[in-house]
Protein backbone atom coordinates (compact mmCIF):
# COMPACT_ATOMS: atom_id res chain seq x y z
CA UNK A 1 0.00 0.00 0.00
CA UNK A 2 1.41 3.52 -0.81
CA UNK A 3 0.70 6.73 0.90
CA UNK A 4 1.22 10.18 -0.14
CA UNK A 5 4.29 12.49 0.69
CA UNK A 6 3.20 14.42 3.37
CA UNK A 7 1.79 11.37 4.76
CA UNK A 8 4.96 9.65 4.70
CA UNK A 9 6.45 12.75 6.39
CA UNK A 10 4.35 13.17 9.27
CA UNK A 11 4.83 9.30 9.62
CA UNK A 12 8.86 10.86 10.03
CA UNK A 13 8.44 13.31 12.24
CA UNK A 14 6.74 10.91 14.72
CA UNK A 15 9.75 8.93 14.83
CA UNK A 16 12.18 11.83 14.88
CA UNK A 17 13.30 12.73 11.43
CA UNK A 18 13.31 16.61 10.17
CA UNK A 19 11.03 17.55 7.50
CA UNK A 20 9.72 20.94 6.34
CA UNK A 21 7.26 22.59 7.61
CA UNK A 22 4.18 22.29 5.69
CA UNK A 23 0.40 21.93 5.31
CA UNK A 24 -2.14 20.19 2.86
CA UNK A 25 -5.58 20.97 1.83
CA UNK A 26 -7.94 19.19 -0.92
CA UNK A 27 -9.74 23.15 -1.66
CA UNK A 28 -7.27 25.76 -2.48
CA UNK A 29 -8.87 28.21 -0.02
CA UNK A 30 -8.23 25.47 2.66
CA UNK A 31 -4.40 25.49 1.76
CA UNK A 32 -4.19 29.14 1.61
CA UNK A 33 -5.03 30.22 4.89
CA UNK A 34 -3.03 27.00 6.33
CA UNK A 35 -0.31 28.19 4.28
CA UNK A 36 -0.62 31.49 6.23
CA UNK A 37 0.76 29.50 9.67
CA UNK A 38 4.15 29.06 7.77
CA UNK A 39 6.84 31.51 8.52
CA UNK A 40 8.63 31.95 5.54
CA UNK A 41 7.58 33.76 2.28
CA UNK A 42 8.90 31.35 -0.31
CA UNK A 43 7.08 28.08 -0.68
CA UNK A 44 7.12 25.09 -2.60
CA UNK A 45 4.00 23.32 -3.78
CA UNK A 46 3.37 19.55 -4.56
CA UNK A 47 0.56 17.59 -6.21
CA UNK A 48 -0.08 14.56 -4.12
CA UNK A 49 -0.38 11.86 -6.43
CA UNK A 50 0.84 7.91 -5.66
CA UNK A 51 3.68 8.51 -8.45
CA UNK A 52 7.68 9.76 -8.85
CA UNK A 53 8.48 12.10 -11.69
CA UNK A 54 6.05 14.91 -10.48
CA UNK A 55 8.51 17.81 -11.31
CA UNK A 56 8.88 17.10 -14.65
CA UNK A 57 5.37 16.60 -15.19
CA UNK A 58 4.73 20.87 -13.71
CA UNK A 59 3.37 18.67 -10.25
CA UNK A 60 6.07 20.86 -8.07
CA UNK A 61 6.15 24.33 -7.81
CA UNK A 62 7.92 27.42 -6.41
CA UNK A 63 6.36 30.55 -5.66
CA UNK A 64 7.18 33.50 -3.91
CA UNK A 65 4.21 34.60 -2.14
CA UNK A 66 1.07 33.53 -1.37
CA UNK A 67 -0.96 35.28 -4.51
CA UNK A 68 1.95 33.36 -6.51
CA UNK A 69 0.85 30.23 -4.45
CA UNK A 70 -2.89 30.69 -5.00
CA UNK A 71 -2.36 30.85 -8.62
CA UNK A 72 -0.28 27.98 -8.79
CA UNK A 73 -2.46 25.76 -6.45
CA UNK A 74 -5.66 26.80 -8.57
CA UNK A 75 -3.98 25.80 -12.15
CA UNK A 76 -2.91 22.50 -10.01
CA UNK A 77 -5.91 21.45 -8.24
CA UNK A 78 -7.79 18.95 -10.78
CA UNK A 79 -5.06 18.29 -13.15
CA UNK A 80 -3.98 15.26 -14.31
CA UNK A 81 -0.34 14.45 -14.66
CA UNK A 82 1.39 12.57 -16.81
CA UNK A 83 4.60 10.84 -15.64
CA UNK A 84 7.16 7.85 -16.35
CA UNK A 85 5.15 6.38 -13.65
CA UNK A 86 1.58 6.76 -14.01
CA UNK A 87 0.98 4.91 -17.25
CA UNK A 88 -0.94 7.42 -20.43
CA UNK A 89 -4.05 7.41 -18.09
CA UNK A 90 -1.98 9.89 -15.58
CA UNK A 91 -3.44 11.19 -12.17
CA UNK A 92 -6.06 13.52 -11.24
CA UNK A 93 -4.29 16.03 -8.66
CA UNK A 94 -7.29 15.81 -5.77
CA UNK A 95 -5.03 17.41 -2.58
CA UNK A 96 -2.08 19.80 -2.68
CA UNK A 97 0.49 20.27 -0.03
CA UNK A 98 2.67 22.91 0.45
CA UNK A 99 6.07 23.68 2.52
CA UNK A 100 8.69 26.08 3.56
CA UNK A 101 11.41 26.44 0.88
CA UNK A 102 14.75 24.98 2.49
CA UNK A 103 18.24 26.23 1.53
CA UNK A 104 20.28 23.31 0.24
CA UNK A 105 23.90 22.82 0.22
CA UNK A 106 23.76 19.35 -1.02
CA UNK A 107 21.39 16.43 -2.11
CA UNK A 108 21.67 12.57 -1.23
CA UNK A 109 19.32 9.84 -2.33
CA UNK A 110 18.41 7.29 0.36
CA UNK A 111 16.20 4.24 0.62
CA UNK A 112 15.44 1.72 2.41
CA UNK A 113 13.47 -1.77 1.24
CA UNK A 114 13.50 -5.61 1.72
CA UNK A 115 16.07 -7.82 -0.21
CA UNK A 116 14.21 -10.76 -0.96
CA UNK A 117 17.16 -12.81 -2.22
CA UNK A 118 19.16 -12.49 0.64
CA UNK A 119 16.10 -11.91 3.09
CA UNK A 120 17.84 -9.19 4.70
CA UNK A 121 16.76 -5.25 4.63
CA UNK A 122 18.82 -2.89 2.63
CA UNK A 123 19.94 0.95 2.33
CA UNK A 124 20.74 2.66 -0.80
CA UNK A 125 22.78 5.88 -0.38
CA UNK A 126 23.95 8.03 -2.63
CA UNK A 127 25.42 11.51 -3.07
CA UNK A 128 23.77 12.03 -6.10
CA UNK A 129 20.38 13.32 -4.24
CA UNK A 130 17.56 14.98 -6.64
CA UNK A 131 17.68 12.33 -9.53
CA UNK A 132 16.18 9.37 -11.17
CA UNK A 133 18.34 7.11 -8.78
CA UNK A 134 18.16 4.53 -12.02
CA UNK A 135 19.94 6.75 -14.25
CA UNK A 136 22.79 7.39 -11.87
CA UNK A 137 23.17 3.67 -11.51
CA UNK A 138 23.86 3.03 -15.30
CA UNK A 139 25.56 6.06 -15.82
CA UNK A 140 27.77 6.27 -12.54
CA UNK A 141 27.83 3.21 -10.11
CA UNK A 142 30.33 3.94 -8.44
CA UNK A 143 28.19 6.83 -6.67
CA UNK A 144 25.75 4.17 -5.29
CA UNK A 145 26.28 2.58 -1.96
CA UNK A 146 23.96 -0.45 -1.28
CA UNK A 147 24.35 -1.97 2.71
CA UNK A 148 22.70 -5.10 3.41
CA UNK A 149 21.40 -5.25 7.19
CA UNK A 150 20.90 -7.91 9.69
CA UNK A 151 17.30 -8.18 10.76
CA UNK A 152 17.70 -6.70 14.30
CA UNK A 153 15.34 -5.11 16.70
CA UNK A 154 17.73 -2.02 16.27
CA UNK A 155 20.73 -1.45 13.64
CA UNK A 156 24.18 -1.03 14.70
CA UNK A 157 25.43 2.45 14.39
CA UNK A 158 28.73 0.85 12.31
CA UNK A 159 26.06 -0.28 9.52
CA UNK A 160 24.50 3.41 9.84
CA UNK A 161 27.89 4.82 9.36
CA UNK A 162 28.54 2.14 6.17
CA UNK A 163 25.32 3.81 4.90
CA UNK A 164 26.46 7.49 5.39
CA UNK A 165 29.97 7.41 4.51
CA UNK A 166 29.10 8.20 0.71
CA UNK A 167 27.59 11.78 1.72
CA UNK A 168 30.88 12.82 3.32
CA UNK A 169 29.30 15.04 5.99
CA UNK A 170 31.01 16.84 9.12
CA UNK A 171 30.90 15.47 12.69
CA UNK A 172 27.82 17.18 13.27
CA UNK A 173 25.82 16.51 10.24
CA UNK A 174 27.08 12.76 10.54
CA UNK A 175 25.59 11.89 14.31
CA UNK A 176 22.25 13.44 12.77
CA UNK A 177 22.46 11.16 9.41
CA UNK A 178 23.23 8.29 11.88
CA UNK A 179 20.28 9.37 14.31
CA UNK A 180 18.39 9.03 10.92
CA UNK A 181 18.37 5.87 10.00
CA UNK A 182 18.15 4.49 13.07
CA UNK A 183 14.91 5.93 13.20
CA UNK A 184 14.01 5.15 9.26
CA UNK A 185 14.81 1.36 11.03
CA UNK A 186 12.81 1.68 13.60
CA UNK A 187 9.74 2.55 11.41
CA UNK A 188 10.59 0.18 8.94
CA UNK A 189 10.23 -2.77 11.19
CA UNK A 190 7.58 -1.51 13.62
CA UNK A 191 5.15 -0.31 10.91
CA UNK A 192 5.90 -3.61 8.29
CA UNK A 193 6.87 -0.90 5.79
CA UNK A 194 8.10 -2.41 2.67
CA UNK A 195 9.88 0.95 0.76
CA UNK A 196 10.97 3.96 2.70
CA UNK A 197 12.79 6.62 -0.24
CA UNK A 198 14.02 9.70 0.79
CA UNK A 199 14.80 11.81 -2.84
CA UNK A 200 16.45 13.97 -2.20
CA UNK A 201 17.98 14.10 1.45
CA UNK A 202 19.31 17.30 2.05
CA UNK A 203 22.11 19.29 4.12
CA UNK A 204 20.98 22.38 4.22
CA UNK A 205 23.16 25.65 4.50
CA UNK A 206 22.83 25.65 8.30
CA UNK A 207 24.03 22.06 8.91
CA UNK A 208 20.98 20.42 9.06
CA UNK A 209 20.07 16.76 7.89
CA UNK A 210 16.28 17.07 6.37
CA UNK A 211 13.73 15.06 4.57
CA UNK A 212 12.59 17.21 1.22
CA UNK A 213 10.90 14.29 -0.13
CA UNK A 214 9.26 11.50 1.06
CA UNK A 215 7.61 8.18 -0.37
CA UNK A 216 6.49 4.80 1.94
CA UNK A 217 4.69 1.26 0.95
CA UNK A 218 3.87 -0.86 3.52
CA UNK A 219 3.30 -4.39 2.95
CA UNK A 220 -0.34 -5.51 2.56
CA UNK A 221 -0.20 -8.67 4.26
CA UNK A 222 0.64 -6.68 7.52
CA UNK A 223 -1.44 -3.47 7.37
CA UNK A 224 -4.47 -5.48 9.60
CA UNK A 225 -1.88 -4.65 12.53
CA UNK A 226 -1.56 -0.96 11.70
CA UNK A 227 -5.39 0.59 11.22
CA UNK A 228 -3.63 4.06 11.73
CA UNK A 229 -1.70 3.01 8.50
CA UNK A 230 -4.64 1.40 6.72
CA UNK A 231 -7.21 4.58 7.42
CA UNK A 232 -3.94 6.38 5.40
CA UNK A 233 -4.93 4.62 2.03
CA UNK A 234 -6.23 6.90 -0.97
CA UNK A 235 -8.85 4.51 -3.11
CA UNK A 236 -8.69 7.96 -5.57
CA UNK A 237 -4.92 6.46 -6.41
CA UNK A 238 -5.89 3.02 -7.06
CA UNK A 239 -7.26 0.98 -10.06
CA UNK A 240 -11.00 0.48 -9.42
CA UNK A 241 -10.49 -3.16 -10.51
CA UNK A 242 -7.65 -3.56 -8.49
CA UNK A 243 -10.37 -2.11 -5.38
CA UNK A 244 -12.73 -4.37 -6.13
CA UNK A 245 -10.50 -7.28 -6.19
CA UNK A 246 -9.02 -6.76 -3.08
CA UNK A 247 -12.97 -7.65 -1.77
CA UNK A 248 -12.49 -10.90 -2.35
CA UNK A 249 -8.89 -11.43 -1.51
CA UNK A 250 -7.95 -11.54 -5.33
CA UNK A 251 -4.04 -10.72 -6.40
CA UNK A 252 -4.59 -8.36 -9.33
CA UNK A 253 -3.04 -6.04 -11.11
CA UNK A 254 -4.01 -4.58 -14.45
CA UNK A 255 -1.56 -5.05 -17.13
CA UNK A 256 -1.92 -3.09 -21.13
CA UNK A 257 -2.29 -6.92 -22.59
CA UNK A 258 -5.43 -8.19 -24.22
CA UNK A 259 -5.15 -11.85 -22.32
CA UNK A 260 -6.83 -11.96 -19.61
CA UNK A 261 -5.35 -14.60 -16.81
CA UNK A 262 -6.71 -16.40 -13.98
CA UNK A 263 -4.22 -18.30 -12.04
CA UNK A 264 -3.94 -19.80 -8.96
CA UNK A 265 -0.64 -18.94 -7.28
CA UNK A 266 2.16 -16.22 -7.78
CA UNK A 267 4.34 -18.53 -9.62
CA UNK A 268 2.34 -19.85 -11.89
CA UNK A 269 0.91 -16.86 -12.58
CA UNK A 270 4.21 -15.25 -13.44
CA UNK A 271 4.52 -18.16 -15.65
CA UNK A 272 1.64 -18.19 -17.59
CA UNK A 273 2.27 -14.30 -18.06
CA UNK A 274 5.50 -15.45 -19.68
CA UNK A 275 4.87 -17.87 -21.83
CA UNK A 276 1.73 -15.73 -23.28
CA UNK A 277 4.48 -13.18 -24.17
CA UNK A 278 6.43 -15.92 -25.71
CA UNK A 279 3.91 -16.88 -27.90
CA UNK A 280 3.93 -13.30 -29.60
CA UNK A 281 0.95 -11.64 -27.16
CA UNK A 282 0.28 -9.92 -23.97
CA UNK A 283 -1.33 -10.63 -20.79
CA UNK A 284 -4.22 -7.93 -19.71
CA UNK A 285 -3.64 -8.48 -15.86
CA UNK A 286 -1.95 -10.57 -13.25
CA UNK A 287 -4.90 -12.30 -10.95
CA UNK A 288 -3.79 -14.93 -8.88
CA UNK A 289 -7.21 -16.79 -7.36
CA UNK A 290 -5.19 -18.22 -3.82
CA UNK A 291 -5.37 -22.08 -2.88
CA UNK A 292 -9.07 -21.63 -1.52
CA UNK A 293 -11.02 -19.85 -4.86
CA UNK A 294 -14.93 -20.40 -4.28
CA UNK A 295 -17.79 -19.83 -6.54
CA UNK A 296 -18.00 -16.29 -5.70
CA UNK A 297 -14.54 -15.67 -5.79
CA UNK A 298 -14.04 -16.67 -9.01
CA UNK A 299 -17.08 -15.23 -10.28
CA UNK A 300 -15.61 -12.24 -9.26
CA UNK A 301 -12.37 -12.72 -10.96
CA UNK A 302 -14.54 -12.96 -13.86
CA UNK A 303 -16.01 -10.01 -13.93
CA UNK A 304 -12.84 -7.82 -13.40
CA UNK A 305 -11.31 -9.65 -16.02
CA UNK A 306 -14.16 -8.96 -18.57
CA UNK A 307 -14.11 -5.36 -17.43
CA UNK A 308 -11.03 -4.19 -19.07
CA UNK A 309 -12.14 -3.74 -22.72
CA UNK A 310 -8.83 -4.56 -24.14
CA UNK A 311 -9.09 -8.14 -23.19
CA UNK A 312 -9.43 -10.60 -26.38
CA UNK A 313 -9.43 -14.00 -24.48
CA UNK A 314 -9.21 -15.54 -21.19
CA UNK A 315 -6.86 -17.74 -20.01
CA UNK A 316 -7.32 -19.73 -16.79
CA UNK A 317 -3.92 -21.97 -15.57
CA UNK A 318 -4.92 -24.21 -12.54
CA UNK A 319 -2.76 -26.61 -10.66
CA UNK A 320 -4.59 -28.32 -8.19
CA UNK A 321 -2.90 -28.75 -4.79
CA UNK A 322 -5.04 -28.42 -1.98
CA UNK A 323 -8.09 -26.76 -4.08
CA UNK A 324 -8.71 -29.67 -6.31
CA UNK A 325 -9.50 -29.18 -9.77
CA UNK A 326 -13.12 -30.79 -9.74
CA UNK A 327 -14.22 -28.25 -7.12
CA UNK A 328 -12.79 -25.45 -9.13
CA UNK A 329 -14.19 -26.64 -12.16
CA UNK A 330 -17.68 -26.69 -10.68
CA UNK A 331 -17.41 -22.85 -9.32
CA UNK A 332 -15.74 -22.19 -12.97
CA UNK A 333 -18.67 -23.63 -15.25
CA UNK A 334 -21.63 -22.05 -12.31
CA UNK A 335 -19.70 -18.57 -12.55
CA UNK A 336 -19.58 -18.93 -16.46
CA UNK A 337 -23.50 -19.44 -16.38
CA UNK A 338 -24.04 -16.17 -14.75
CA UNK A 339 -21.54 -13.61 -16.28
CA UNK A 340 -21.73 -14.24 -20.63
CA UNK A 341 -18.70 -14.70 -21.20
CA UNK A 342 -17.69 -12.99 -25.06
CA UNK A 343 -14.39 -14.11 -25.59
CA UNK A 344 -12.55 -17.33 -26.13
CA UNK A 345 -12.24 -19.22 -22.82
CA UNK A 346 -9.15 -21.80 -22.70
CA UNK A 347 -8.90 -23.85 -19.75
CA UNK A 348 -6.17 -25.97 -18.03
CA UNK A 349 -6.07 -28.18 -15.12
CA UNK A 350 -3.07 -29.94 -13.84
CA UNK A 351 -2.83 -31.81 -10.19
CA UNK A 352 -5.34 -32.97 -8.01
CA UNK A 353 -8.63 -34.54 -9.68
CA UNK A 354 -7.72 -32.88 -12.69
CA UNK A 355 -9.19 -35.64 -14.54
CA UNK A 356 -12.67 -35.10 -12.97
CA UNK A 357 -12.39 -31.31 -13.62
CA UNK A 358 -11.59 -31.55 -17.47
CA UNK A 359 -15.06 -33.83 -17.56
CA UNK A 360 -17.31 -31.19 -15.75
CA UNK A 361 -15.80 -28.63 -17.79
CA UNK A 362 -16.50 -31.33 -20.85
CA UNK A 363 -20.08 -31.39 -20.29
CA UNK A 364 -20.97 -28.46 -18.71
CA UNK A 365 -22.61 -27.38 -22.50
CA UNK A 366 -20.53 -24.13 -22.41
CA UNK A 367 -17.90 -23.16 -24.99
CA UNK A 368 -14.73 -23.94 -23.44
CA UNK A 369 -11.08 -25.03 -25.27
CA UNK A 370 -9.52 -27.87 -23.20
CA UNK A 371 -5.63 -27.65 -23.27
CA UNK A 372 -3.20 -30.49 -21.67
CA UNK A 373 -0.52 -28.21 -20.45
CA UNK A 374 0.43 -24.55 -20.46
CA UNK A 375 2.35 -24.26 -23.76
CA UNK A 376 -0.51 -25.92 -25.54
CA UNK A 377 -3.15 -23.22 -23.65
CA UNK A 378 -0.65 -20.44 -24.56
CA UNK A 379 -1.03 -21.34 -28.03
CA UNK A 380 -4.84 -22.26 -28.14
CA UNK A 381 -5.57 -18.48 -26.38
CA UNK A 382 -3.34 -16.58 -28.84
CA UNK A 383 -4.61 -18.80 -31.93
CA UNK A 384 -8.25 -18.56 -30.32
CA UNK A 385 -8.38 -14.49 -30.22
CA UNK A 386 -6.72 -13.91 -33.90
Amino acid sequence: MNIHEHQAKEILKKYGAKVPRGVFAFKVEDLLEKANNLKKEKYVLKAQIHSGGRGKAGGIKLVNNLDELEKEAENLIGKTLVTNQTGANGRKVSRLYVEEVSEINKEFYLSCLVDRTSSKITFISSDQGGMDIEEVAKKNPEKIITTKVEFRNQISEDDCKKIIKIFNLNKEANEDAIKLIQSIYKMFIELDASLVEINPLILTKDNQIVCLDAKMKFDDNAIFKHPEIKELRDLNEEEETEIEASKYDLAYIKLDGNIGCMVNGAGLAMATMDIIKLYGEEPANFLDVGGGASKEKVSAAFKIILSDKNVKGILINIFGGIMRCDVLAKGLVEAAREIKINVPLVVRLAGTNFKEGKEILENSGLEIISASDLGDAAKKIVKAIK
